[in-house]
């Protein structure tokens, strides 16, 4: 049984969550800063409630139409990780819609957003908790439910999120067309940097400020990775800094939506 809720605007944002005393994060300055939220006005913008059986509760499910495209039929699929300071009910407040609706007018093609809840887990198993189950095998059911293009996902992520965006993609080769990493969470070593080979044939975007603890990591995977390009600039790791980089991101994530070839 499912709970639906029809969100019809973007509120304000939250203050940067609790640092988290290790790696990166530690040295982070996570201060909240203002986002940076395009005037482009939401489409069609829902959250719902799932069964998740990979987690084992309830989750919230979000999915982001952009204005004019309808509910979204046939359009193809951007997955959104969050990071660990906020949950898929964060995201209309986030201005995601406005986003996405922004992406169609500067010219890309349309795609739906879509993400789903998945705590503080780093998008990794814990005991019978598997947020990435959840993304790789439930969430393309809940996609085609709603009519949604699912032959391969874009996948959009920032701190913990991009970490878990980058591992879905070494993971599952296939699944993931395309990966857009804000300030990713890693640490020299690794799983994502001991995978990073697999990456062959995905294009890869990432973004870090340069205030930010992770950066010197970012960098070093900008090394290892096959196929990548990356932007440094002031910033810090909050959303303040990531919401500057959405844009970019998502032109990133457009381009290789809609093409059989890879495009940085």
């Amino acid at each position: 049984m499912r709970r639906r809720t029809l969100l019809t605007g973007a509120g304000a944002v939250a203050a940067a969550g609790a640092v988290v005393a290790a790696g990166g994060y530690a040295r982070s300055r996570m201060t909240a800063a203002e986002p940076v939220i395009p005037d482009a006005p939401v489409g069609d913008e829902r959250l719902v409630k799932h069964k998740s059986r990979a987690r084992g509760r309830t989750v919230d499910f979000y999915t982001a139409v952009p204005e004019g495209h309808g509910d979204g039929q046939g359009l193809p699929v951007c997955l959104v990780l969050h990071g660990g300071s906020k949950v898929a009910a964060d995201f209309p407040g986030m201005g995601l819609g406005r986003f996405v609706t922004d992406s169609v007018r500067r010219g890309n093609p349309p795609f739906v957003l879509v993400g789903a809840t998945g705590d503080r887990l780093a998008w990794r198993p814990n005991g019978d908790d598997d947020p990435q189950k959840m993304v790789h095998e439930e969430i393309p059911r809940w996609c085609e439910d709603l009519g949604f293009a699912t032959e391969s996902f874009g996948a959009l992520g920032w701190s913990m999120g991009g970490y878990g965006a980058l591992l879905l993609a070494e993971r599952f080769p296939g699944f993931v067309s395309t990966v857009a990493a804000l300030s990713p969470a890693v640490s020299a070593g690794d799983d994502v940097f001991v995978q990073a080979g697999t990456l062959r044939e995905v294009p890869v975007g990432l973004w870090c400020g340069e205030d930010d603890g992770f950066l010197d990591h970012v960098k070093a995977l900008q090394e290892v990775l096959p196929l990548v390009t990356a932007t440094y600039a002031d910033g810090r790791h909050n959303y303040g800094y990531w919401s500057t980089c959405l844009p970019a991101a998502f032109d990133l994530i457009a381009r290789n939506l809609s093409r059989s070839a890879p495009v940085l």
